[in-house]
């Protein structure tokens, strides 16, 4: 039971981490997998990078190349001698369904490790929630049970890991919730959450990593990121994150992964040049 009860969270905690990265999680009718006969067939372009993506959603993508995953896209299709061609679908119901399965493209980007809908490359790095401030405010908090949140005003993205810590510690009543889905055409609640730590409204800004570091760089006064790396084992504050294929696409995941092992470096700049809380392997803050 406790088993079972684990794996259930689990995959909500990974479907969070979907709505606030650049793919959405309702989907169904997915024809991923061998055929009939048992065979593999790969659809694979390798006449163009062929990425899908949500044209309005920074700091992930959007339709002028402006996100990291864009400028990522970029970096392996050079290396690979071929030009990048996107399939831009919002964040909504359909999204997988409506693009890689409809093979109207090769690749997304920007999925959990290990999500059951796609065959997860190696991972290109690992980021985790985290907690944003005004640097003038001195506020040093660095995990959800400081006992100093009990009197402040908290932000928090609804239904996100994070929101089960601080219902555990009996906060809820001093949160100001903002919407986990959203139309990423008008609405971006990660950038209107650090408008009002900026303006006050509320003392900390809890989110995820990448979201956290890029507009909290857009912010005056500076704001501070502290990425919650010293959460409990098992409240899922943080994530690999790898690129998808088709489930039955084996041979451009591997060349994926030789791709990505050969980049490393490269991607690691534009990660860190977006503010994206990087983690080592074993948990540790890299940047």
């Amino acid at each position: 039971m406790w088993t079972s009860r684990r794996k259930q969270r689990r995959a909500t905690m990974l479907a969070s981490v979907l709505r606030s990265s650049a793919v959405a999680i309702f989907i169904a009718g997915l024809p991923f997998g061998p055929t009939a006969w048992g065979q593999t067939i790969e659809a694979v372009d390798r006449t163009a990078l062929r990425i899908c993506a949500d044209p309005h959603n920074l700091p992930f993508s959007n339709d002028k190349g402006e996100g990291f995953e864009n400028k990522i896209a970029e970096l392996l299709a050079s290396e690979m001698q071929v030009p990048v061609h996107y399939t831009f679908y919002p964040q909504s119901i359909g999204f997988l369904r409506n693009t890689l399965a409809a093979r109207r493209c090769d690749l997304v980007m920007g999925m959990p490790s290990g999500n059951d809908l796609v065959l997860s490359t190696n991972p290109y790095y690992r980021s985790a929630y985290a907690i944003v401030s005004r640097a003038d405010r001195n506020i040093n908090i660095d995990r959800l049970d400081d006992p100093s949140l009990r009197t402040m005003h908290i932000g928090l993205i609804a239904g996100t890991p994070p929101a089960t810590l601080i219902s555990d510690q009996g906060l809820l009543e001093n949160v100001r919730p903002y919407p986990l889905v959203v139309d990423t055409r008008y609405d971006a609640p990660g950038k209107q959450m650090l408008d009002d730590v900026a303006k006050g409204d509320i003392d900390v800004g809890i989110l995820w990593g990448p979201i956290a570091g890029y507009f909290a760089k857009q912010q005056n006064p500076p704001l501070k990121v502290v990425a919650l790396v010293h959460e409990r084992p098992g409240s899922f504050m943080d994530f690999w994150i790898s690129m998808g294929v088709r489930t039955n696409e084996t041979q451009w995941k591997h060349d994926l992964n030789e791709l990505i092992q050969r980049k490393r470096p490269q991607i690691e700049a534009i990660l860190k040049d977006f503010g994206v809380p990087l983690l080592g392997r074993d948990g540790e803050l890299l940047h």
